[in-house]
Protein backbone atom coordinates (compact mmCIF):
# COMPACT_ATOMS: atom_id res chain seq x y z
CA UNK A 1 0.00 0.00 0.00
CA UNK A 2 1.22 3.64 -0.29
CA UNK A 3 -0.05 5.98 2.08
CA UNK A 4 0.29 9.51 0.79
CA UNK A 5 0.91 11.33 4.08
CA UNK A 6 0.10 15.19 2.95
CA UNK A 7 -2.90 15.73 0.76
CA UNK A 8 -5.47 19.42 0.63
CA UNK A 9 -9.05 19.36 0.39
CA UNK A 10 -11.33 22.26 0.54
CA UNK A 11 -14.69 21.72 1.90
CA UNK A 12 -18.11 23.53 1.10
CA UNK A 13 -18.99 24.61 3.98
CA UNK A 14 -16.04 26.02 5.31
CA UNK A 15 -15.43 27.82 2.05
CA UNK A 16 -18.49 29.58 2.55
CA UNK A 17 -17.59 30.68 5.88
CA UNK A 18 -14.10 32.37 4.83
CA UNK A 19 -16.25 33.90 2.12
CA UNK A 20 -18.55 35.62 4.16
CA UNK A 21 -15.78 36.60 7.12
CA UNK A 22 -12.97 37.86 4.73
CA UNK A 23 -13.20 39.78 1.54
CA UNK A 24 -9.42 39.75 1.27
CA UNK A 25 -9.52 35.90 1.09
CA UNK A 26 -12.00 35.54 -0.94
CA UNK A 27 -9.31 36.08 -4.38
CA UNK A 28 -7.56 33.40 -2.80
CA UNK A 29 -10.06 31.14 -2.34
CA UNK A 30 -11.26 31.41 -6.35
CA UNK A 31 -7.66 30.58 -7.10
CA UNK A 32 -8.29 27.24 -5.96
CA UNK A 33 -11.42 26.84 -8.14
CA UNK A 34 -9.15 25.79 -10.95
CA UNK A 35 -7.83 22.07 -8.94
CA UNK A 36 -10.85 20.94 -9.12
CA UNK A 37 -10.12 17.18 -7.26
CA UNK A 38 -9.84 19.29 -3.25
CA UNK A 39 -13.51 19.44 -3.89
CA UNK A 40 -14.62 16.65 -6.69
CA UNK A 41 -14.13 13.78 -4.61
CA UNK A 42 -15.38 11.44 -7.75
CA UNK A 43 -12.67 12.77 -9.87
CA UNK A 44 -9.97 12.32 -6.90
CA UNK A 45 -10.82 8.62 -6.36
CA UNK A 46 -10.56 8.13 -9.61
CA UNK A 47 -7.29 9.66 -9.86
CA UNK A 48 -5.74 7.62 -6.96
CA UNK A 49 -7.43 4.06 -7.96
CA UNK A 50 -5.22 4.28 -11.04
CA UNK A 51 -2.58 3.67 -8.40
CA UNK A 52 -4.34 0.59 -6.85
CA UNK A 53 -3.89 0.54 -2.79
CA UNK A 54 -3.17 4.25 -1.98
CA UNK A 55 -4.25 5.88 0.66
CA UNK A 56 -4.46 9.37 1.46
CA UNK A 57 -3.82 11.77 4.67
CA UNK A 58 -6.69 15.24 4.46
CA UNK A 59 -5.86 18.30 5.28
CA UNK A 60 -7.46 21.73 4.74
CA UNK A 61 -5.30 23.90 1.81
CA UNK A 62 -4.28 27.30 3.23
CA UNK A 63 -5.29 30.09 4.23
CA UNK A 64 -4.11 29.36 7.75
CA UNK A 65 -7.95 29.90 9.74
CA UNK A 66 -6.45 31.66 12.12
CA UNK A 67 -5.72 34.66 9.33
CA UNK A 68 -9.38 34.54 7.98
CA UNK A 69 -10.92 35.91 11.13
CA UNK A 70 -11.07 36.59 14.72
CA UNK A 71 -10.42 34.23 17.67
CA UNK A 72 -14.39 32.55 18.14
CA UNK A 73 -15.62 32.58 14.70
CA UNK A 74 -12.10 31.32 13.63
CA UNK A 75 -12.34 28.30 16.49
CA UNK A 76 -16.07 27.55 14.83
CA UNK A 77 -14.46 27.55 11.26
CA UNK A 78 -12.15 25.23 12.53
CA UNK A 79 -14.52 22.56 13.37
CA UNK A 80 -16.59 23.05 10.70
CA UNK A 81 -13.61 22.41 8.49
CA UNK A 82 -12.77 19.25 10.52
CA UNK A 83 -16.02 17.97 10.96
CA UNK A 84 -16.53 18.00 6.52
CA UNK A 85 -13.34 16.30 6.69
CA UNK A 86 -13.97 13.58 9.30
CA UNK A 87 -17.52 13.08 7.15
CA UNK A 88 -15.28 12.16 3.89
CA UNK A 89 -12.88 9.75 5.56
CA UNK A 90 -15.95 8.10 6.87
CA UNK A 91 -17.44 8.14 3.08
CA UNK A 92 -14.58 7.02 1.42
CA UNK A 93 -12.61 5.10 3.94
CA UNK A 94 -10.56 2.74 1.49
CA UNK A 95 -9.19 6.01 -0.38
CA UNK A 96 -8.97 8.69 2.80
CA UNK A 97 -7.34 6.96 5.59
CA UNK A 98 -7.10 9.90 8.09
CA UNK A 99 -7.37 13.46 8.34
CA UNK A 100 -5.66 16.55 10.48
CA UNK A 101 -6.97 19.02 12.60
CA UNK A 102 -7.33 22.21 10.68
CA UNK A 103 -6.57 24.78 14.44
CA UNK A 104 -7.09 28.11 14.91
CA UNK A 105 -4.23 29.53 16.18
CA UNK A 106 -5.53 32.81 16.88
CA UNK A 107 -7.69 30.91 20.09
CA UNK A 108 -4.74 28.64 21.91
CA UNK A 109 -7.80 27.55 24.49
CA UNK A 110 -10.01 26.48 21.67
CA UNK A 111 -7.05 24.71 19.37
CA UNK A 112 -6.55 22.92 22.51
CA UNK A 113 -9.86 21.61 22.96
CA UNK A 114 -10.19 20.83 19.24
CA UNK A 115 -6.83 18.79 19.23
CA UNK A 116 -8.79 16.74 22.18
CA UNK A 117 -11.98 16.54 20.19
CA UNK A 118 -10.31 15.90 16.72
CA UNK A 119 -8.51 13.05 17.62
CA UNK A 120 -11.09 11.23 20.70
CA UNK A 121 -14.34 11.52 18.97
CA UNK A 122 -13.13 11.72 15.29
CA UNK A 123 -10.41 10.04 15.08
CA UNK A 124 -7.87 12.08 13.52
CA UNK A 125 -4.29 11.21 13.14
CA UNK A 126 -2.55 14.75 13.81
CA UNK A 127 -2.60 18.65 13.09
CA UNK A 128 -1.47 20.87 10.76
CA UNK A 129 0.33 24.26 11.60
CA UNK A 130 2.03 26.29 9.30
CA UNK A 131 5.59 27.86 9.51
CA UNK A 132 4.64 30.85 11.80
CA UNK A 133 1.31 32.07 13.31
CA UNK A 134 0.56 36.04 12.57
CA UNK A 135 3.82 36.55 12.27
CA UNK A 136 4.85 34.92 15.41
CA UNK A 137 7.83 31.78 15.00
CA UNK A 138 6.41 28.23 15.74
CA UNK A 139 9.52 28.43 18.70
CA UNK A 140 7.48 31.09 20.72
CA UNK A 141 6.51 29.76 24.26
CA UNK A 142 2.81 29.90 23.86
CA UNK A 143 2.61 27.28 22.04
CA UNK A 144 4.27 24.85 23.88
CA UNK A 145 0.67 23.34 25.57
CA UNK A 146 0.25 22.48 22.09
CA UNK A 147 3.21 20.47 21.55
CA UNK A 148 2.91 19.09 24.84
CA UNK A 149 -0.59 17.83 24.52
CA UNK A 150 0.49 16.24 20.91
CA UNK A 151 3.35 14.36 22.13
CA UNK A 152 1.58 12.74 25.06
CA UNK A 153 -0.91 11.74 22.24
CA UNK A 154 2.48 10.37 20.46
CA UNK A 155 0.61 12.24 17.20
CA UNK A 156 2.93 14.19 14.54
CA UNK A 157 2.29 17.68 14.06
CA UNK A 158 2.52 18.20 10.46
CA UNK A 159 4.24 21.71 9.51
CA UNK A 160 3.30 23.48 6.27
CA UNK A 161 4.67 26.76 4.72
CA UNK A 162 3.62 30.03 3.50
CA UNK A 163 5.45 32.65 2.32
CA UNK A 164 3.03 35.68 1.48
CA UNK A 165 3.32 37.50 -1.88
CA UNK A 166 3.22 40.91 -0.23
CA UNK A 167 6.87 39.91 1.69
CA UNK A 168 9.33 41.54 -0.50
CA UNK A 169 12.30 39.95 -1.80
CA UNK A 170 14.13 42.99 -1.27
CA UNK A 171 13.40 45.68 1.59
CA UNK A 172 13.77 48.22 -1.16
CA UNK A 173 10.29 47.18 -2.74
CA UNK A 174 7.06 46.16 -1.25
CA UNK A 175 5.90 42.58 -2.57
CA UNK A 176 7.50 39.45 -3.94
CA UNK A 177 8.26 39.18 -7.75
CA UNK A 178 8.48 35.84 -10.39
CA UNK A 179 6.48 33.69 -7.43
CA UNK A 180 9.95 33.43 -5.33
CA UNK A 181 7.92 34.22 -2.18
CA UNK A 182 6.35 30.39 -3.13
CA UNK A 183 8.77 28.56 -5.03
CA UNK A 184 11.97 29.54 -2.63
CA UNK A 185 10.33 31.05 -0.01
CA UNK A 186 8.44 28.71 1.26
CA UNK A 187 11.17 26.35 1.63
CA UNK A 188 13.07 29.01 3.43
CA UNK A 189 10.08 29.00 5.34
CA UNK A 190 10.01 25.75 6.53
CA UNK A 191 14.10 25.81 7.12
CA UNK A 192 13.64 28.69 9.61
CA UNK A 193 10.74 26.80 11.27
CA UNK A 194 12.72 24.16 12.15
CA UNK A 195 15.48 25.91 13.25
CA UNK A 196 14.01 27.61 16.15
CA UNK A 197 12.39 24.63 17.27
CA UNK A 198 15.73 23.22 17.46
CA UNK A 199 17.52 26.45 19.06
CA UNK A 200 14.09 26.88 21.55
CA UNK A 201 14.64 23.51 22.99
CA UNK A 202 11.41 21.55 21.49
CA UNK A 203 13.08 18.42 21.26
CA UNK A 204 14.40 18.62 24.84
CA UNK A 205 11.36 19.71 26.30
CA UNK A 206 9.25 17.21 24.86
CA UNK A 207 11.07 14.22 23.57
CA UNK A 208 7.91 12.37 22.53
CA UNK A 209 7.25 15.47 19.67
CA UNK A 210 6.56 14.28 16.23
CA UNK A 211 6.68 17.02 13.39
CA UNK A 212 6.39 16.17 9.61
CA UNK A 213 8.20 19.00 7.09
CA UNK A 214 6.30 19.91 3.58
CA UNK A 215 9.13 19.25 1.14
CA UNK A 216 11.45 17.06 2.08
CA UNK A 217 12.82 19.12 5.08
CA UNK A 218 13.02 22.65 3.31
CA UNK A 219 17.38 23.50 2.66
CA UNK A 220 18.38 20.94 5.76
CA UNK A 221 20.01 18.28 3.80
CA UNK A 222 21.30 20.41 1.38
CA UNK A 223 23.30 22.28 3.99
CA UNK A 224 23.71 20.01 6.12
CA UNK A 225 27.68 20.13 6.02
CA UNK A 226 27.49 23.72 6.03
CA UNK A 227 25.21 23.62 9.47
CA UNK A 228 27.98 21.27 11.10
CA UNK A 229 30.50 23.69 9.99
CA UNK A 230 28.76 26.74 11.89
CA UNK A 231 26.69 25.40 14.46
CA UNK A 232 29.14 22.20 15.27
CA UNK A 233 33.06 23.06 14.11
CA UNK A 234 32.64 27.07 15.25
CA UNK A 235 30.34 26.73 17.86
CA UNK A 236 29.91 23.81 19.60
CA UNK A 237 32.67 24.89 21.63
CA UNK A 238 30.76 27.80 23.23
CA UNK A 239 27.44 25.71 23.91
CA UNK A 240 26.40 26.55 26.87
CA UNK A 241 25.80 29.87 25.90
CA UNK A 242 25.37 29.54 22.06
CA UNK A 243 23.21 26.73 22.77
CA UNK A 244 21.60 26.66 26.21
CA UNK A 245 19.60 23.89 26.73
CA UNK A 246 20.84 21.73 24.17
CA UNK A 247 22.71 18.52 25.49
CA UNK A 248 23.67 17.57 21.50
CA UNK A 249 24.85 19.15 18.23
CA UNK A 250 22.10 20.87 16.78
CA UNK A 251 22.76 18.73 13.72
CA UNK A 252 21.37 15.72 15.69
CA UNK A 253 17.95 17.66 16.25
CA UNK A 254 17.24 18.04 12.71
CA UNK A 255 18.00 14.89 12.10
CA UNK A 256 14.94 14.50 14.16
CA UNK A 257 12.21 15.97 12.28
CA UNK A 258 10.11 13.71 9.56
CA UNK A 259 9.82 14.99 6.06
CA UNK A 260 7.57 13.99 3.11
CA UNK A 261 8.47 13.17 -0.46
CA UNK A 262 6.75 16.21 -1.98
CA UNK A 263 9.32 17.69 -4.44
CA UNK A 264 7.44 17.24 -7.80
CA UNK A 265 9.24 14.47 -8.49
CA UNK A 266 13.52 14.77 -8.43
CA UNK A 267 15.16 11.86 -7.75
CA UNK A 268 18.37 13.47 -6.88
CA UNK A 269 16.94 15.76 -3.83
CA UNK A 270 15.35 13.03 -2.79
CA UNK A 271 18.25 11.01 -2.25
CA UNK A 272 20.06 13.88 -0.40
CA UNK A 273 17.05 13.88 1.86
CA UNK A 274 17.09 10.22 1.66
CA UNK A 275 20.80 10.08 3.10
CA UNK A 276 20.47 12.86 5.87
CA UNK A 277 17.23 12.13 7.66
CA UNK A 278 17.20 7.98 6.74
CA UNK A 279 14.90 5.71 5.68
CA UNK A 280 12.67 5.57 9.11
CA UNK A 281 12.31 9.80 8.45
CA UNK A 282 10.71 10.18 5.19
CA UNK A 283 7.32 9.65 4.07
CA UNK A 284 5.53 9.22 0.70
CA UNK A 285 3.71 12.89 0.09
CA UNK A 286 2.79 13.83 -3.26
CA UNK A 287 0.95 17.83 -1.48
CA UNK A 288 -1.81 16.56 -4.09
CA UNK A 289 -3.80 18.56 -6.06
CA UNK A 290 -1.57 21.45 -7.06
CA UNK A 291 -1.06 20.82 -10.50
CA UNK A 292 -2.42 20.95 -14.14
CA UNK A 293 -3.21 17.33 -13.77
CA UNK A 294 -5.64 17.58 -10.37
CA UNK A 295 -3.07 16.28 -8.60
CA UNK A 296 -2.50 12.62 -11.29
CA UNK A 297 0.54 14.55 -12.38
CA UNK A 298 2.07 15.11 -8.59
CA UNK A 299 1.20 11.20 -7.81
CA UNK A 300 3.05 9.83 -10.58
CA UNK A 301 6.42 12.24 -10.31
CA UNK A 302 6.22 11.29 -6.83
CA UNK A 303 6.46 7.76 -7.26
CA UNK A 304 9.02 7.89 -10.71
CA UNK A 305 11.16 9.46 -8.30
CA UNK A 306 11.26 7.07 -5.09
CA UNK A 307 11.27 4.18 -7.77
CA UNK A 308 14.04 5.69 -9.55
CA UNK A 309 16.50 6.20 -5.98
CA UNK A 310 18.45 3.08 -5.80
CA UNK A 311 17.50 1.94 -2.18
CA UNK A 312 15.88 -1.34 -1.12
CA UNK A 313 12.69 -2.83 -1.82
CA UNK A 314 12.59 -2.75 2.44
CA UNK A 315 13.42 1.41 2.48
CA UNK A 316 10.84 2.09 -0.33
CA UNK A 317 8.28 -0.11 1.50
CA UNK A 318 8.82 2.31 4.80
CA UNK A 319 8.65 5.54 2.94
CA UNK A 320 5.70 4.58 1.14
CA UNK A 321 3.63 2.69 3.81
CA UNK A 322 5.59 1.81 6.97
CA UNK A 323 6.76 4.96 8.32
CA UNK A 324 3.44 6.60 8.00
CA UNK A 325 1.57 3.41 9.79
CA UNK A 326 3.95 3.52 12.89
CA UNK A 327 3.48 7.44 13.15
CA UNK A 328 -0.25 7.34 12.52
CA UNK A 329 -0.97 4.04 15.04
CA UNK A 330 -2.84 2.59 11.91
Amino acid sequence: MKIDIYTHVFTPKYKKGIEKYSNILTTEVKHYEKYTTLADHDWRIRILEQYGDMGQVLSVTIPPVEEITGPDEAAELARISNDEMAELVVKYPRKYIAAIANLPLNNMDDSLKEIERTIKELGFKGIQIYTSVHGKPLSSEEFFPLYELMAGFDLPIWIHPLRRIMVPDYPTERASFNFINSIFGWPYETTAAMTRLVFAGVFEKFPKIKFITHHCGGMIPYFADRIIAHYHNALWGHKDTVFPGLTKPPIEYFKMFYNDTALNGNTSALMCGYNFFGEDHLLFGTDMPYDHENGALSIRQTIEAIEGMGISESSKKKIYEENARNLLHI
